[in-house]
């Protein structure tokens, strides 16, 4: 509970002890911080007695407590035990009705209550304001009535629980049945209160069916008056959390367009900042795989509550809070309270019979309520085994559960049937969140006739739902503002997993074969069909998690085939590759057996399979794959064929991967020729093929031919596509990339810093292309010498790309390169070493001693070496790096005479000057040859020169040179450029190898 506050306004120290029900918690922190305003003495005291205690007594312990007593009354307070009302009249009269200056009440409940309450004259605060309901709470303690000063300004205190948060969304119904857990409320509480600043983390974990959905619902009703925010996502999935999150950006009020990763950033943004609420509670439910969300969870001022059942969330900064099944008196409580028909005695058997299991309790003591069958009847059949051939699920689910859902299902079928059919349409989608009205959305003709009755009639639809919901069987996904009648025709159920898994073993196959294909058409209906329209991504984040449950790969319908396909293709552009590669592989294993090794939805899969492990480096893998297609198609279509084309173009992506640029080149020049001849200059095929020519001349250090080529398919595709497409914006990248390789830094970071804060909007922060912008827009920063910003951004940008795609990830790998040569020429040395020894064993591992990226990132490495003073070490190390690039790109790339840069600094350093002017003036007359005069590598070998000449005493023609190199500078870069103020003092200059797009 709070803790005392100053007291304003005090008219002298009264204590008053609060006596509640713990389901009641949120009134008693309102009415006793309304009271401590007024300088009380507040006394909390949750009122649970024991059964085998008489209430009498029990009511006199409670006149031990200081002060008066205010009782909070509610039906609630009335079930604990539980009692019946002749119990509490009899109590009430011969205990509380001869002490009426002792005891006070107000009434929190609408509910019939026990006859004898009247002895304490409550205070009715149902159906009021927060004002009305205060002055009626005073005028029955007998206290001052008038406003205090300053009392408008309850921002910090408990909400009045009448009333919502500001900002509600996603919460299940109450259970107004919820049983117990105080010690886990209180300690789930206390754990969030006393976290750090970003640290409110706590996951209840346990196993299936233990009840920590409801724990957490429980948790939001009883604390949820003292935030400012509650929203409940489904956490199941990363694509649905998401999807769910983003979705709270327009519920904040804040400024966003209708795109999807616009949204997601604005509410993390929000969530992070405070602003505008700094008192939020994000729950996470069924977060069962905390490697894929945990890198999504928000930090800043509020609290986040977890559901799962793994454990693993302890490693990522979350308090864990085990959640068992229920202790032997709270389960005997909630089977009275659930029905109430059952003896103590009664109750206590069904309980040990179903292990405490909560769920199970639920499901089966609502029915029992309503049957003739005694317990003893009822747990007979549970130890004659119902049903024993029901596969036990996992070694979470007690046996007795499989033999008590064969019970409850028999159950339903007598009743209502068509529930039954209901539920196991239902789990051939993902357990979770079920959306139903992809279900009724579809034409009544191609649904089977026991379903088309269901669908078509509002009925038999609610009747079905109603009989799901009242076995506890499934809880509707709609919020409590919508009345009973209008959430039966909601969106959405939810279906627990525990319950998903059993039924689905227990469907007849005739049946699963019926069911299966509704779900499979109802979810290539819903496919948008542009995966590449980031508007839709929220759609297909919906679609995905159901392709499994529906097993789609088993599916002859082209349109499944297509909806396969395309949630291929938006998980590789939304960056979701582990996901999409799973998919990938059981998809390219199913469909060969099932169409045909060489069946054309197999080479259409093979396409979209090798982008996403091409996109996570492997391109030895993905060069067999597109090569094989390349080769069939080839033969079978010809060479112009678009089929071909587009295999043609993977594979040379392949090639660009694998370090052979030549090759890529020619393919890449082959593959835009044709299309140009096909399908025209404008066609949105043949300027992903001239962007990909344009990305292997930029491999080769054609940088002024790349630019030419990327300037025009950027404009191109803003005709043809609009601004934020996706593809637009990566064209922005490239050209960006080019302007700053070839020495155009100004223009390249006004370009890049306009593409980043759309890409933001559009893609998300955590996008795979956003985070290639804002690298682009930090080594932009760099060049130009902004050093702060350049740092943050280059810092924020690795660490979410270890936290998205991992350490070993290309694009990681990348970030890293550039993170290591900033840390090294700004002072953090050992940081630069560790980053560098695995950007260095990370390219060996994936693309071979020989590739350019080891060699390139093996001299980087070697310039760290010469600043902890190992000379001999990091002049071997770089003289392997100049061989090995010369072998794999030539003498005259530049990525070859930035290595020999470098190599002619570690010459002299080990007292080979004359070596280090020999390469100098041969890398100078190179970088003149292939990059013109004035390119800063052309400039940096030219300063180079000047220095060795220097050392081997030949100043005269050293300063012509030096005189020269800085005229050429400051004309330009400028002559305040770091790079010309540098030059201009006599640092000799260096040269960082940029791994490249690929």
């Amino acid at each position: 509970m709070p803790g005392a506050r100053k007291q304003v306004g005090a008219t002298g120290t009264q204590t008053v002890t609060i006596s509640f029900a713990g389901f009641n918690r949120a009134w008693a922190a309102w009415i006793g911080d309304r009271l401590e305003r007024r300088g009380m003495r507040v006394v909390f005291q949750r009122w649970d007695p024991p059964v085998e205690v008489p209430l009498e007594e029990t009511l006199r312990d409670l006149m031990l407590a200081p002060g008066r007593i205010l009782v909070l009354l509610s039906d609630w307070y009335f079930q604990l035990g539980p009692r019946s009302h002749d119990e509490w009249n009899r109590a009430l009269r011969e205990v509380v009705a001869p002490e009426p200056e002792r005891f006070a009440a107000v009434c929190i409940t609408t509910s019939r209550i026990p006859t004898a309450t009247t002895a304490l004259a409550a205070a009715d605060l149902t159906n009021v304001g927060a004002e009305e309901a205060e002055r009626r709470l005073l005028a029955r303690l007998e206290l001052p009535t008038e406003p205090l000063p300053g009392a408008a300004d309850d921002r910090h205190g408990p909400r009045y629980p009448a009333d919502t948060p500001e900002v509600w969304g996603g919460v299940p119904r109450r259970n107004t049945r919820f049983t117990g857990r105080e010690s886990l409320l209180n300690d789930a509480y206390h754990a969030l209160q006393e976290a750090g600043a970003g640290a409110g983390v706590v996951t209840l974990h346990g196993m299936s069916g233990v009840g920590k959905t409801q724990l957490a619902a429980e948790y939001v009703y009883r604390f949820g008056s003292e935030y400012d925010v509650v929203w409940w996502v489904s956490a199941e999935k990363r694509v649905t959390y998401r999807q769910k999150l983003a979705e709270l950006a327009p519920a904040l009020g804040l400024s966003t367009g209708a795109e999807y990763g616009e949204r997601l950033r604005a509410a993390r943004d929000a969530l992070r900042r405070g602003d505008p609420y700094s008192r939020w509670l994000l729950v996470l439910d069924g977060a069962d795989e905390p490697e894929h969300i945990w890198d999504l969870v928000p930090t800043g001022p509020g609290h986040v509550l977890i559901t799962s059942r793994n454990p693993e969330w302890s490693e990522h900064n979350s308090n864990l809070l085990e959640v068992p099944v229920y202790e032997r008196v709270e389960s005997v409580a909630f089977i009275r309270r659930r029905a109430p028909r059952l003896t103590h005695p009664e109750a206590d058997q069904l309980a040990e019979a179903l292990e405490d299991l909560p769920l199970l309790l639920d499901q089966t003591a609502g029915w029992l309520n309503d049957s003739d069958m005694s317990v003893e009847e009822y747990i007979e059949l549970l130890e004659g085994g119902i049903d024993q051939d029901v596969v036990k699920v996992s070694a979470d689910f007690p046996l007795a559960f499989q033999t008590a859902w064969s019970i409850l299902l028999n159950k339903l079928r007598e009743t209502v049937p068509e529930s039954v059919d209901l539920l196991r349409l239902c789990t051939f989608f993902a357990p979770g969140s079920v959306p139903v009205r992809l279900l009724k959305e579809m034409p009544p003709g191609v649904l089977p006739e026991q379903l088309t009755g269901l669908m078509n009639d509002p009925l038999l639809w609610n009747r079905a739902i109603g009989q799901l919901r009242q076995y506890s069987v499934v809880r509707l996904e709609s919020h409590e503002s919508i009345s009973d009648e209008a959430a039966s025709s909601g969106e959405s159920l939810y279906l627990h997993r525990m319950v998903h898994q059993i039924v689905r073993k227990d469907i007849p196959e005739r049946d699963g074969k019926e069911f299966v294909d509704v779900v499979r058409r109802a979810l290539a209906a819903a496919e948008p069909g542009r995966p590449t329209d980031t508007r839709l991504w929220p759609r297909y984040a919906e679609i995905t998690p159901h392709l499994k449950y529906a097993d789609v790969l088993q599916s002859t319908d082209p349109a499944v085939q297509a909806l396969v396909l395309n949630c291929l293709r938006y998980m590789y552009l939304s960056g979701e590759y582990k996901t999409g590669i799973k998919l990938g592989e059981r998809a390219m294993a199913a469909w060969k057996t099932l169409l045909g090794e060489t069946h054309p939805r197999v080479w259409d899969l093979s396409y979209h399979y090798a982008n996403l492990l091409r996109a996570v480096g492997d391109y030895a893998g993905t060069e067999a794959i597109e090569r094989a297609a390349v080769d069939h198609l080839r033969v079978e279509r010809g060479p112009q064929d678009l089929e071909h084309l587009r295999a043609a173009g993977g594979l040379a992506a392949d090639l660009r991967g694998l370090g052979r640029y030549e090759e890529a080149l020619e393919l890449s020049g082959w593959i835009l020729t044709a299309y140009r001849e096909l399908l025209g200059e404008q066609d949105s095929r043949t300027l992903n093929a001239q962007n990909n020519l344009a990305i292997s001349l930029r491999l080769l250090g054609r940088y002024t031919e790349s630019l030419e080529l990327n300037r025009r398919t950027l404009e191109a595709r803003r005709q043809l596509l609009r601004h934020r497409h996706a593809w637009t914006l990566f064209s922005e990248i490239n050209y960006a990339t080019d302007l700053r390789l070839l020495g155009r830094y100004g223009d390249a970071e006004s370009l890049q810093v306009q593409s980043v804060r759309v890409h933001r909007i559009v893609m998300g922060r955590d996008n795979p292309q956003t985070l290639q912008a804002e690298h682009s827009l930090a080594l932009c920063q760099y060049r130009m010498g902004e050093w702060d910003k350049a740092k943050e951004l280059f810092t924020r940008v690795l660490e979410r790309s270890e936290r998205v795609l991992g350490e070993g990830d290309p694009l990681t790998m990348r970030f890293a390169a550039s993170q290591c040569c900033f840390a090294r020429e700004h002072g953090d040395i050992d940081r630069a070493r560790d980053i560098s020894e695995h950007v260095v064993g990370g390219y060996t591992d994936m693309l071979g001693e020989t590739h350019p990226y080891t060699a390139g990132t093996k001299g980087n490495h070697a310039l760290i070496l010469r600043n902890v003073g190992d000379r001999e070490q990091a002049h071997a190390l770089v003289e392997e790096a100049l061989a090995d690039m010369s072998r794999a790109v030539g003498e005259h790339h530049p990525w070859t005479l930035g290595c020999a840069v470098n190599a002619s600094a570690l010459r002299n350093l080990v007292g080979d000057p004359e070596s280090a002017a020999e390469l100098t003036e041969a890398t100078m007359a190179r970088a003149i040859e292939v990059l013109g005069r004035t390119h800063p590598l052309t400039l940096s070998s030219r300063i180079a020169h000047a220095a060795d000449l220097r050392g081997l005493r030949e100043r005269q023609r050293a300063d012509k040179i030096e005189t020269e190199a800085l005229g050429d500078l400051e004309d330009t870069l400028g002559a305040q450029h770091v790079h010309t103020v540098s030059a201009r003092s006599r640092n000799r200059p260096y040269w960082d190898f940029e791994p490249q797009i690929i």
